[in-house]
């Protein structure tokens, strides 16, 4: 067997051949196993059924995903790029916290985030289309960047003033003790969860509560409209003209023939419009 550093790069790195499939499949299997047995292992009873095949489990994955990291290092034609890289970030992370559990018990629930390597099924299943969804969502996200940032400063602002105020009106009596523990109950009012742990007593204290809790479907909805909005443009403008051969309609605007024929569209027809001429 040829274990020279390009053929290895073909296995771990592509999936056009038998190898590189079979490689890919067999690793997201072992994903899958491995946070089931970190999950089993924060049940309680099963941990002390099972605790010691769990542990031993998880160790196998550990040094599995290490040799596999170790192997994309070795065969990757630029090391740093990918380990700086998403993936190679994820790859990394999907091991350390094993090794901490060595020093900081408990540690070794953060290997959840081994579920982020799922997200090569889109590679392995060649679910390309998919992918340029993803690209329009996170270009809609870090357009509604800045917005959001600001909204967020205004709502922030809010919450201060308002625990001060809230703190100042009900006093510790009622539970206000601090104006950071107001705060809190600000931002559990505003965002409608409602926990019920703190709760003004006086009139004025309730009325200001009640204009929070209307305020709060207002935090939910904003930032909710800027998303969409700049989602709306991150979509291709469809237009309602038909084809001419078949009748399907709605073809985006960068469409030169018909989804469903194939036939050319004319682009001096306007939407929604039949075209003039001399046709009979």
């Amino acid at each position: 067997m040829d274990l020279s550093r390009d053929n290895i790069y073909d296995v771990i790195f592509e999936h056009e051949t038998w190898a590189g499939k079979a490689f890919d499949v067999a690793l997201l299997v072992a994903v899958l196993l491995s946070v089931v047995v970190v999950i089993l292992e924060s049940v309680s009873a099963v941990r002390l059924a099972y605790g010691g095949a769990l542990r031993a489990a998880e160790w196998m994955f550990t040094v599995i995903f290490t040799f596999e990291y170790a192997l994309r290092l070795y065969a990757a034609p630029s090391r740093l790029r990918y380990a700086t890289s998403f993936f190679g970030v994820i790859d990394l992370v999907a091991v350390v916290p094993t090794y901490v559990s060595l020093f900081v018990p408990g540690a070794q629930q953060l290997l959840v985030i081994r579920i982020f390597r799922l997200l090569r099924t889109f590679r392995v299943l060649k679910l390309v289309q998919y992918r340029s969804e993803a690209e329009a969502l996170r270009a809609a996200l870090g357009a509604s960047l800045p917005k959001i940032v600001v909204f967020v400063g205004a709502v922030l602002s809010v919450v201060v003033i308002t625990g001060a105020t809230m703190h100042l009106i009900e006093g510790p009596e009622h539970g206000f003790d601090d104006i950071p523990r107001s705060m809190y109950w600000a931002i559990v009012t505003m965002t409608t969860v409602g926990y019920g742990d703190i709760a003004p007593g006086t009139t004025l204290g309730r009325g200001i509560a009640s204009f929070i809790m209307i305020l709060g479907y207002g935090v939910i909805a904003v930032p909710t409209g800027i998303v969409s909005a700049e989602m709306a443009r991150q979509m291709p403008e469809v237009l309602s003209r038909t084809c001419r051969a078949c009748g399907c309609e709605d073809h985006q605007s960068d469409a030169a023939f018909c989804r469903q024929c194939g036939a050319a569209l004319s682009r001096a027809e306007p939407s929604g419009e039949r075209p003039t001429g001399t046709e009979t």
